[in-house]
């Protein structure tokens, strides 16, 4: 007998509702938390602007797209380099960084009232799934030093190891993939947060972890707020990621459609939803907060459970803000070591790399045509050579140099394709 399906319009009870709610926050925390975790700011802001942005959504999308808004790590390697080597000073260089956040949120905007005009055909040009896939596939790449150097498995400038965090991270590393694939049911869900916990478990014994941050934490607390500051190239360095993350939001959008069986990109569109995504996106970065997409994992969780109801997904959102305003619980996140969120990023970054060539498969690319061949082959030698353009004060590199390069060489091989000069049609 198969399970009864909890169709995206329907309320569920209260005392049902809370525990389904709970799932979708248990889903998306980890990976949503560890964004914060990694620029080194209070996670409560970002769980407070994570559930404010999944109830704008929702209410722009007309309650009619279940999806709950998560922090992008799409951004993570451009805000890294805004960042700068020298951690002592991210705290002054993260506002810079909200300025990059705010105007890709209004690109966001922008692209959905061009796309609510105009439709979406013309991204496919723009950029084609042998472009994007390798652009995607570069941002887990780029970032496998930082996850490798967090881990503790790369020696310091001495050449020694520090075995304390290469046993904390590889115990986290080897709990999070071997419990992908053997936990069942609720846990199944869930391996990141279980990684986690063994992770810092592991850490306490080794005494590796500081409790006096927490001891002293108010049990009632205010996200910190982080005000943007705003920089020509700053910004420049920023803005490539969101032609990732739309992308990405469109990907999301069709495979929710698929599940719950509804054409989302029609009704409630497209636009709606990537403009729900801006606005979410623009105000966190006022806020203080991180740019938010739609998440895969809550995604999956439809996809197992077959609750599809915006109003568990709305549940999810307000429990986000509620946990917002426990310091404990801020300070709790603040107090996990280094080496367990190495740990963690090790398999997500290469998640991420590995998800950009599902793209690449699911998309079937013909490599036996040479434009396509090219597309990605120069998208990933520039991306990963260090390679860099200056224009005037501002640098492009890695993910944001190989996205320029690739989608002019996809706009030129359309071009050519179009004008009949190519000796075989590109795949768009």
């Amino acid at each position: 007998m198969s399970r009864r399906i909890i169709q995206v319009d329907e309320k569920v009870p209260l005392l049902q509702g809370f525990p389904l709610s709970l799932q979708h926050l248990f889903a998306m925390f980890g990976a949503s938390v560890l964004v914060p975790t990694l620029f080194k700011i209070d996670p409560a802001i970002v769980l407070l602007m994570n559930g404010i942005g999944t109830l704008i959504y929702l209410f722009i999308c007309k309650g009619k797209a279940p999806a709950f808004l998560g922090s992008s790590f799409a951004f993570l390697s451009p805000v890294f380099v805004v960042l700068g080597a020298d951690q002592a000073l991210w705290g002054g260089n993260y506002s810079y960084a909200l300025g990059g956040f705010i105007a890709s949120g209004l690109i966001f905007c922008t692209v959905a009232l061009i796309i609510g005009r105009f439709g979406s055909d013309w991204i496919k040009i723009v950029l084609p799934p042998a472009t994007m896939g390798p652009i995607v596939a570069l941002i887990g790449l780029e970032l496998a030093g930082v996850a490798t150097g967090m881990a503790g498995i790369m020696p310091d400038d001495s050449g020694a190891y520090n075995m304390d965090a290469i046993i904390v991270s590889m115990v986290t590393l080897l709990v999070v993939a071997f419990g992908s694939i053997v936990f069942r049911g609720f846990m199944a869900v869930i391996p990141v947060l279980v990684g986690i916990i063994v992770g810092y478990a592991v850490a306490i014994s080794m005494g590796m972890v500081d409790f006096a941050t927490i001891a002293t934490a108010p049990v009632i607390s205010f996200p910190t707020v982080y005000l943007p500051k705003f920089d020509i190239n700053m910004i420049l360095i920023i803005i490539p990621a969101s032609l990732v993350v739309i992308s990405e939001h469109i990907g999301h959008l069709v495979v929710t459609g698929n599940i719950i069986g509804r054409d989302l990109v029609k009704d409630p569109g497209l636009h709606r939803s990537l403009l729900g995504d801006g606005i979410a996106t623009t105000l966190s970065g006022f806020m203080g907060s991180v740019p938010v997409t739609t998440y895969g994992e809550n995604i999956g969780v439809m996809a197992i459970t077959r609750v599809y109801s915006v109003w568990v997904i709305g549940g999810a959102a307000v429990i986000s803000i509620c946990l917002a305003f426990i310091g404990k619980l801020s300070a709790f996140i603040q107090s996990i070591p280094t080496p367990v969120m190495g740990g963690i990023c090790i398999l997500l970054f290469g998640v991420i790399a590995a998800s950009g060539i599902r793209m690449l498969v699911e998309a079937k690319v013909d490599y036996s045509k040479p434009a396509n061949l090219i597309l990605t082959a120069v998208v990933l030698i520039v991306g990963l050579s260090g390679t860099a353009l200056h224009i005037g004060t501002v640098q492009l590199k890695g993910m944001a140099l190989g996205t320029v390069v690739g989608m002019a060489l996809s706009m030129i091989f359309h071009l050519l394709d179009h004008l009949g000069l190519t000796n075989q049609p590109a795949e768009h």
